[in-house]
């Protein structure tokens, strides 16, 4: 079996951070691992408390994964700091980590700042030179271009900017009010649109953590970028589909989808 890492904060509502991630990895057929970024509290709502493991206890559970089952692909999502950036950071080149998906995640779907100020310039020193893959949403990729993004064409400049800057390819998320559900692929001067399903569903909690999680899964079952794209994709859009309702606010997604409507996919 194939073997994924992710490295984020836990979700105590279960959508999002770790929780989602390891659903997502074991509904797809691969091997889930966790090392845990922070604690938070949290529900459909929002955030309400974050407590972060220290820089050292962090350093250590990698330590514990990576000489034991290494790897085959590594998800990154929420750290919050800085200290905790610079220890996986040194932990991933130290152990030679390969298939390194970045979801640079600042702001949760329900509107609470998850990143501090001085971390997101250690996030973009230390961390996206070593990925092969950013998953920026709108916001995110206007903060990390510098640019403000309005329409398609912003995307693509945008996308430019980071993957020149970083050299790594780069997923730019739509949605946001500029498209529905159509991403944007831009790694080597080129790029490629991934059309994906408007689903009217207001459950998304988690969808980011989701597809980055998703993608990385195909990564460790051998696929090449734009394969485990298309494959992310399809898993995401069915786990919308199936129009999971919980909580309060925006609710998240069946991660399980697939295992019980499709049990093909895992070995796809």
């Amino acid at each position: 079996m194939k073997t994924a890492l992710t490295i984020a904060g836990s979700d105590s509502s279960g959508g999002a951070g770790i929780q989602a991630d390891i659903k997502t990895m074991t509904a797809n057929g691969v091997y889930a691992m966790s090392a845990i970024t922070a604690l938070t509290a949290q529900n459909t709502t929002g955030v309400t408390d974050i407590v972060e493991v220290t820089p050292e206890f962090l350093g250590k559970q990698l330590d514990s994964i990576f000489t034991d089952i290494y790897p085959d692909a590594v998800k990154i999502g929420m750290v919050s700091s800085a200290g905790l950036i610079k220890t996986i950071s040194e932990k991933l080149k130290f152990y030679h980590a390969k298939n390194i998906v970045v979801d640079p995640v600042m702001v949760s779907t329900s509107g609470s700042k998850l990143l501090q100020d001085d971390a997101v310039e250690t996030l973009k020193n230390d961390i996206f030179h070593q990925a092969i893959l950013l998953t920026p949403n709108i916001p995110e990729a206007s903060v990390l271009s510098g640019i403000s993004i309005i329409n398609e064409a912003d995307m693509i400049k945008a996308a430019k900017i980071i993957s020149k800057e970083y050299g790594c390819a780069v997923l730019c998320k739509g949605g946001h009010s500029i498209n529905d559900a159509n991403d944007l692929l831009y790694y080597n001067h080129e790029y490629r649109w991934f059309i994906g399903d408007r689903v009217d569903n207001k459950n998304t909690h988690g969808t980011g953590c989701t597809l980055s999680s998703a993608i990385a899964s195909g990564l460790a079952k051998g696929m090449d970028l734009q394969g485990s794209i298309e494959f992310a994709k399809e898993y995401v859009s069915g786990a919308l589909w199936a129009m999971l309702d919980l909580g309060k606010g925006s609710g998240p997604l069946n991660h399980v989808w697939n295992v019980y409507t499709d049990a093909k996919i895992i070995n796809k």
